[in-house]
């Protein structure tokens, strides 16, 4: 047995299941890892992934172990972790896990030592804590490493930080910059999986409810048109005033936080900000307001300054916790402010997860082909990936699209050709 530390290697059967059942609605990955298996681009080389560990994950491993990569995973967050799939990943594929649903903090940053021990040449990382934690405490390790791949915003934001201030050790892809990740994972995998989230949690009737939507990025633009597609009508705020704009004319309200704190049903954080939803908007909110995120941390909702003003806090349902507010109001906090399409149901759809991780994959194999001219700095996903997994997916859809004639490549690259 490979070393791991999951909750119950008895799961992996189950977990097993569940990774075939999404690796059936990952047809560009299974191509990509039917190409590693000959080709085996990643031979030697140790990758340390720290992602949520769910079913599409798990093809992921099994497309990098298929490539020669020594591979070993562990959480990118405490309850996105189905413990399942993580069982399936060690007992059924003999892939290093280490990650625990729910597990403490200590637990957590355990598991990232953990796959960081393994001395990787490559780091996968979903958020920025594996790359964190290497330049904070393990600087000896960063001459090893050839370069990362960084998978969501909040990661990214922390790299671009790092990359400004001329901290950042090794080159890092950001795949969630690639048109195949942004365009379709951030917009119809959070759409889809924050709403689905939500209804699981609480059962709640979206129809004829006041949706506050916070942030309008990818992910919220997402979130915005599957809860006005189910009725609601949908309030944006942001502090980005082109984002705004696009949110008006996209026939959305655009409010302030402050504004809009007095109107919504449902509240749901997509900014990768701290603070979005704090005390003065909290003492705005009508009795039974629900409280939603669907960034990467927990950070968005100021769950400490919302426990201060609460005269009482219960758990009333799975993922649901009531507090109790000044003038007999109850506002409901779901899966304690964390992501609330992983900690109260399954994350994206797989379909969706195929291009990221094909993104994943491709890149990793870039890296060990070209790290040794490479900057320490942040990377976007080498367009020629990017549209290959286009390519790729459509192929698999059974779409077909047209091809420039010679006549017009001409036209497009000259300059002599008037009205």
């Amino acid at each position: 047995m490979v070393e791991n530390d999951v909750k119950d290697l008895g799961l992996a059967d189950d977990g097993r299941l569940r990774v075939e059942w999404a690796d059936r609605q990952m047809p560009v990955l299974t191509r990509i890892r039917e190409r590693f298996e000959k080709e085996k681009p990643l031979d030697g080389v140790t990758i340390a992934a720290c992602l949520h560990v769910t079913t599409e994950t798990a093809n992921l491993m099994r497309t990098l172990k298929a490539a020669g990569a020594d591979v070993a995973l562990c959480a990118s967050n405490p309850l996105s972790t189905q413990d399942a799939t993580a069982a399936a990943l060690v007992g059924a594929y003999e892939i290093p896990v280490y990650a625990i649903h729910g597990v403490d903090d200590a637990g957590y940053y355990s598991h990232i030592k953990a796959v960081l021990d393994r001395k990787p040449k490559i780091t996968m990382d979903d958020g920025g804590d594996l790359v964190t934690m290497l330049h904070q405490h393990r600087q000896d390790q960063l001459p090893e490493i050839i370069g990362g791949t960084e998978e969501t915003t909040t990661g990214v934001i922390r790299l671009r930080s790092m990359e400004a201030n001329g901290v950042l050790g090794y080159p890092v892809i950001s795949i969630n910059d690639a048109d195949t990740k942004h365009l379709f994972d951030n917009r119809y995998g959070t759409g889809q999986s924050a709403m689905d989230g939500i209804i699981r949690a609480t059962n709640v009737l979206l129809a004829g409810k006041t949706v506050v939507v916070c942030g309008y990025g990818m992910c919220g633009r997402g979130v915005a048109s599957r809860a006005k597609g189910m009725g609601a009508d949908v309030v944006v705020t942001e502090i980005d005033p082109t984002r705004a704009l696009e949110a008006a004319m996209d026939g959305y309200r655009v409010l302030p936080g402050r504004d809009a704190a007095t109107q919504g049903d449902i509240f749901i954080t997509v900014t990768g900000n701290k603070h979005v939803l704090r005390a003065e908007h909290f003492e705005l909110m009508k009795d039974g307001a629900i409280l939603a995120n669907a960034g990467h941390f927990d950070i968005e909702i100021n769950l400490a300054e919302l426990r201060s003003m609460a005269n009482d806090v219960t758990s009333v349902r799975p993922e649901v916790e009531e507090y109790s507010l000044a003038g007999d109001r109850r506002v409901y906090v779901l899966s304690e402010g964390r992501l609330v399409n992983l900690a109260a149901a399954e994350g994206h759809p797989a379909a969706v997860m195929d291009m990221s991780f094909a993104n994943q994959a491709l890149s990793c194999e870039w890296l060990a082909r070209t790290h040794g001219s490479l900057e320490n700095r942040v990377y976007d996903v080498p367009e020629d990936i990017d549209k290959e997994v286009a390519r790729l997916k459509l192929e698999t859809m059974g779409v077909r699209i047209d091809e420039l004639t010679n006549e017009q490549e001409t036209y497009l690259a000259a300059w002599e050709e008037g009205t």
